[in-house]
């Protein structure tokens, strides 16, 4: 078996799998996901969204693993050219439990399955300890989490979930557009920003001083965060990383102000502060 990985998760669950071997191709952004695939000697590709059948040509994999964002153009190419292809598409923690199954089963490996199950119970042991820790603190906050900065897009549905596990009200409709003015109007107490591929580097003097965001809650008491794209965008085993980050953002009297991946404004706004 020779799987070519279009994207950071799916290297990450292989990774977890114990399955890194069967991998013949990834991108750039796997490398950077999963450290242990540098110097492997990979065939380095393109992602979901613009890889080719030309550049998978050398590779030859037996499976092309993608998952979202992609193109369908490009998988149905990819297909064309008569490579298997593994499509995912989650949109709710559920979706990538699932998804988990799906890869270890595409693995053919009895082992990898048994791992799937072990790592499904890892995630919902982790997210039950936060939301327990979570429960019966009082008032939840108000949170807007941000994927994108121009338009406005609200994060995923498996955010909103994280969110709510982390003791929180999520701001909005999960995965579509939204406005400054409908942000400041809702004046929530808490600011996530996770852009994709932006990494930790979100502006977050910027973000704050959108027009009528300095009246905002959030902005008043400096509660604007940025949370490493890599661990609230990517639908892998990593997210709860990312919850424990939005835990301590939205409640630090219980988890303490610092987490990896975790950046709060400063609040005088001159400079950022690393948590």
């Amino acid at each position: 078996m020779r799987i070519a990985s279009l994207q950071p998760s799916i290297s990450i669950v292989l990774e977890r799998l114990g399955c890194l071997d069967l991998l013949a191709a990834c991108t750039r952004y796997c490398l950077d996901a999963v450290p242990a695939l540098r110097g492997r000697g990979l065939a380095v590709v393109h992602d979901s969204w613009t890889t080719t059948a030309e550049e998978l040509l050398a590779v030859r994999p037996d499976l092309v693993m993608a998952s979202v964002p992609y193109r369908n153009e490009s998988l149905a190419a990819i297909l064309k050219a008569g490579y298997p292809v593994l499509a995912l598409a989650p949109h709710c923690l559920a979706d990538i439990e699932q998804d988990i199954r799906l890869i270890a089963g595409a693995t053919a490996r009895p082992e990898a399955l048994d791992r799937a199950k072990l790592v499904i119970a890892e995630m919902r042991g982790a997210i039950g300890e936060v939301r327990r820790r979570c429960s019966g603190l009082g008032q939840k906050p108000l949170v807007y989490c941000e994927e994108w900065g121009k338009p406005l897009i609200a994060s995923q549905l498996w955010v909103k979930e994280l969110v709510e596990a982390a003791g929180g009200v999520f701001l909005g409709e999960p995965g579509k557009t939204t406005t400054a003015e409908a942000v400041a109007e809702a004046d929530p107490e808490v600011v996530l920003a996770a852009w994709c591929g932006a990494g930790d580097r979100v502006p977050l003097e910027k973000v704050a001083g959108r027009a009528g965001w300095e009246s905002m809650r959030a902005v008043r008491e400096g509660r604007v965060y940025c949370i490493a794209d890599e661990l609230l965008n990517t639908p892998a085993p990593t997210l709860v990383d990312g919850l424990r980050a939005m835990a301590a953002a939205l409640h630090p009297e219980v988890f303490g102000a610092a987490a990896p991946g975790l950046r709060r404004m400063a609040l005088n706004r001159s400079e950022t502060e690393c948590v």
